[in-house]
């Protein structure tokens, strides 16, 4: 090996027996020494092919590249897992996609052909082997797969693993590997021509709408949100696997029964032999416990071996707030005819989970049991982090799930827009109690039925339900996103001008997808877990989605129809799975795509990042309703911030009101894929914006929320924890200097997960002849001396508060390698107190209000020289 390539090296345990899978570098090497270095055991082994990869453009014609790779562009380095945007940025042949208006010049980009090619050597042992597969964790899209000039394998679904037995066409020493991507544009033309009619697709930002077509992330192709980067590549690993007589294809677990005493389980082991054998599973935890071992004879092909085992005295898993998240690991180990030739752990939690959907007497519930109680959901809809996904580091992942889970959030929605998201995802929701709503991967529009693509999408459902199924955070799966809604409501048949013929064509494709097909495969593969057609919808075909009091709603009348955001309060469904406001990320985030001289939202490079067609008239539309006008552009952002902040939490707090009618509030939108301004409560680079901070408040365990109903003020307490607490209830009115105009104290006790009415009282007794435009509203909720909860209403907009110079004072009580902590302090009230510094970091605690003689310890994490400013709203007029 030439260079000075530093080599790790990887290793499967056996018992206490180590197999030498191989080494690789950790640096790039040139194409003819990617190696393959394979063990002489019996034993699985597998490497991923990494190493020095390079990749061009290739003429297209017709659809198809051009075979002999003629009038192609020079070869570049590529990285593999990756796409071809990215590769083409690290080469210098585009600008940074992200930044200006730079996305309109690559659109080119998709109606191009693109090669990768790589070398790898294989020694005798691994030639030796039975079976020598390659295994593609995720090609995108239209690929084939050439090695050693012979084409082995065509791939046409973005979301599938594909896996070939390559052992025929290797050969010893220098192997060739060359995949070559066919325009995902130029490749459905046809069939978008030759349909007849047009397949409805809202979010496709092209004229020529050709998304539904392909099985690929649909945001990719632009939303209300996002940008249209139509990628290709190879975007997830590549595998080289060496097996002799059989290998483990999947494992299920089965939780059959569950109490304090015991957890009954059924292991179902998937085996894969190359011959009739006797084979052995054995079953134990992590660590060396053996729960038992099954023996039974397998023949050629797939096959199913099934053990029953049991752990004694369980512990639950539980989502976040309401326990620990227990993990137990199950090692799974094959023996063929004696011989040790794999094993697989797989990561369990040991729960009850039922969705409850079924009629009452309000309509048709949709409540989340967990360990036979019903759970609030709390949390956001989760988008793909990154226009890119093969980009997105385990630091990403762990930072937005981390900030979910600090955000006392128990639930995320992958939504069906995006992509069945990466194993890191899943495995982190599972550490950190974060329940998952599952879409498969469709969304916004109608797809064709015809068999080729009917049966691609059954593989697609079955490698996906396969591949999550055992995860305890995986809650239940839903079809679609919004389908069954644009179809009955949204006048899809007369916008695209659809015949009757048409219409019936389209429905009866989607009835066989999201009716048939989709439910079955759950069925089959996932018994047990919950299936929904659609979100929304009632699963019901004499109930319209979005009918309030039937499962779960998506409420857009606040932001879309502009309707007050007061409105909240009377739609208030069973669940709600989305509603949202938009807000501009701070200033450092717009400074990451436009220059100062386009800071105003109407300039160029701002509408490219503004990807809703009214959303600035929107913003400034509520903004002007209870803002007063920002005096520059960073006050526009920041008050931007204020506002969405108010509006989410307005409406959660509504929902969380309505428990246990409502069981559950998953706001639109947790994340965003590129820097925008978007209903995001994270920004592009992990920034928390003033909705995120809210969340963690209106989200926490017990929550505290005051609200004018029938001409007056109610004080309810809504708690998600699992015991009674006793607590002492403050009301009181005190004015922006801090004089104190009314007050009562009342001892409560506040019934585990209950929303409850504590007190009432009338606007004008509680302001007690104060003015109204410089009072305000404070209940809190203590136990002991702790205070757990606190909430403060004023009585009218904030742009009518009389506000003062708050007077806020911020000191750096201490500073550390960690970060540092501050005392914050207001003389007079201050409203949405931003602290901010030019360095990256979190703060424990920001963008609240703070009473007359208010004192907050809040923590920074980030770089303890950092300097610290503290601002309110005061300071935008």
């Amino acid at each position: 090996m030439s260079g000075r390539a530093r080599l790790s090296c990887i290793a499967i345990a056996f018992g206490s027996s180590f197999i030498m899978l191989g080494c690789r570098a950790s640096m790039p090497l040139p194409a003819h020494q990617n190696t393959a270095a394979l063990g002489a055991s019996q034993a699985r082994i597998s490497i991923p092919v990494e190493g020095y990869w390079q990749f061009r453009r290739t003429p297209v014609s017709g659809g198809q590249a051009d075979a002999r790779g003629a009038g192609a562009d020079a070869w570049m380095p590529a990285v593999v897992p990756g796409c071809v945007h990215t590769d083409l940025l690290a080469n210098g042949k585009i600008r940074d996609p992200f930044d200006g208006q730079n996305e309109k010049d690559q659109q080119w980009i998709d109606e191009q052909g693109w090669e990768y090619r790589t070398s790898f050597d294989v020694g005798p042992s691994a030639l030796a082997r039975e079976h020598v597969d390659l295994v593609w964790k995720g090609l995108d899209t239209y690929a084939d797969v050439f090695l050693n000039g012979t084409r082995i394998l065509s791939a046409d679904n973005m979301f599938r693993e594909w896996r070939v037995d390559a052992k025929s066409r290797l050969r010893q020493g220098e192997n060739e590997l060359v995949v070559r991507f066919r325009s995902p544009i130029k490749e459905v033309a046809a069939a978008y021509d030759g349909l007849g009619y047009t397949l409805p697709a809202s979010n496709d930002q092209s004229t020529r709408m050709v998304s539904m077509f392909t099985r690929k992330a649909p945001y990719q192709y632009g939303w209300d949100w996002g940008p249209r980067f139509v990628t290709s590549g190879i975007w997830r690993p590549v595998l080289l696997e060496a097996w002799n007589d059989a290998r483990i294809d999947d494992v299920q677990i089965v939780q059959n029964a569950l109490t304090d005493e015991r957890a009954d389980l059924r292991v179902r082991v998937a085996v894969v032999a190359s011959r009739p054998g006797r084979a052995r599973v054995s079953i134990g935890l992590a660590g060396g416990a053996s729960l038992g071992q099954v023996e039974a004879a397998v023949g050629a092909g797939r096959n199913v071996v099934e053990a029953s085992v049991a752990i004694d005295h369980p512990e639950r898993w539980w989502p976040n707030g309401l326990g620990k998240a227990r993990l137990y690991t199950i090692d799974a180990a094959l023996a063929m005819d004696g011989a040790a030739v794999d094993a697989r752990s797989t990561r369990i939690g040991l729960r009850t989970l039922e969705v409850v959907h079924q009629r009452d007497a309000d309509g048709k519930s949709f409540t989340i049991r967990v360990n036979g109680a019903p759970v609030f959901m709390k949390g956001a809809n989760y988008i793909p982090s990154d226009s890119f996904p093969s980009r997105v580091s385990t630091e990403r992942y762990r930072g937005l799930v981390q900030s979910a889970a600090d955000a006392n959030m128990n639930m995320l929605r992958v939504w069906g827009g995006g992509i069945y998201e990466d194993d890191r995802f899943y495995a982190l929701c599972d550490e950190l109690g974060i329940l998952v709503w599952q879409d498969f991967m469709f969304a916004c529009s109608m797809y064709p039925g015809d068999e080729a693509f009917i049966a691609n999408v059954k593989e697609e459902a079955v490698e996906n339900v396969r591949r999550l199924r055992n995860h305890p955070s995986l809650a239940l799966w839903s079809g679609n996103n919004e389908i069954e809604a644009a179809w009955k409501k949204w006048g899809w048949q007369v916008k695209f001008q659809l015949s009757d013929e048409a219409q019936d064509k389209i429905w009866g494709a989607y009835k066989r997808v999201f009716h048939e097909l989709l439910p079955k495969v759950v069925a089959d593969e996932d018994p047990g877990r919950f299936y929904t057609r659609s979100s929304p919808s009632a699963n019901d075909d004499d109930i319209a989605p979005d009918t309030i009091g039937f499962g779960d709603m998506h409420y857009w009348g606040v932001w879309h129809a502009e309707q007050p955001y007061s409105k909240y309060s009377e739609n208030v469904s069973r669940f709600m799975s989305e509603y949202g406001f938009q807000s501009f990320p701070e200033l450092a985030t717009v400074a990451s795509y436009a220059r100062p001289e386009d800071w105003r939202i109407d300039s160029p490079v701002m509408l490219a990042h503004q990807r809703h067609p009214r959303g600035n008239q929107l913003i400034r539309t509520y903004m002007e309703r209870d803002f007063r006008t920002p005096k520059d552009f960073p006050s526009f952002l920041y008050a931007s911030q204020v506002l969405q902040a108010t509006i989410i939490q307005y409406a959660a707090e509504a929902h969380r009101r309505r428990w246990p009618y409502n069981a559950g509030s998953l706001y639109w939108q947790l994340d965003d894929c590129w820097p925008v301004a978007s209903w995001s409560g994270i920004d592009y680079f992990g920034r928390w914006k003033a909705l995120h901070y809210h969340a963690k408040r209106f989200f926490a365990p017990t929550l505290v929320s005051v609200v004018e109903e029938e001409g007056a003020l109610r004080t309810y307490v809504v708690s998600d924890r699992r015991e009674a607490a006793a607590g002492r209830l403050v009301q009181r009115v005190v004015d922006f200097d801090g004089r104190e105009l009314w007050r009562t104290e009342a001892e409560v006790r506040i019934e585990p997960n209950t929303s409850k009415v504590y007190a009432t009282v009338a606007p004008g007794d509680a302001l007690a002849g104060g003015d109204l435009h410089r009072s305000v509203f404070v209940a809190e909720l203590f136990e002991g001396a702790r205070s757990v909860g606190r909430t403060l209403h004023y009585f009218v907009p904030t742009k009518d508060l009389d506000l003062p110079d708050p007077e806020v004072s911020l000191e750096v009580v201490e500073r550390s390698a960690k970060g540092a902590t501050l005392r914050v302090a207001s003389r007079k009230l201050a409203r949405e107190v931003r602290l901010t510094t030019s360095s990256d970091g979190r703060f424990s605690d920001d963008y609240f209000d703070m009473l007359p003689g208010d004192v907050f310890a809040v923590e920074w994490r980030g770089a303890a020289e950092a300097h610290f400013e503290a601002t309110s709203i005061r300071d935008t007029y």
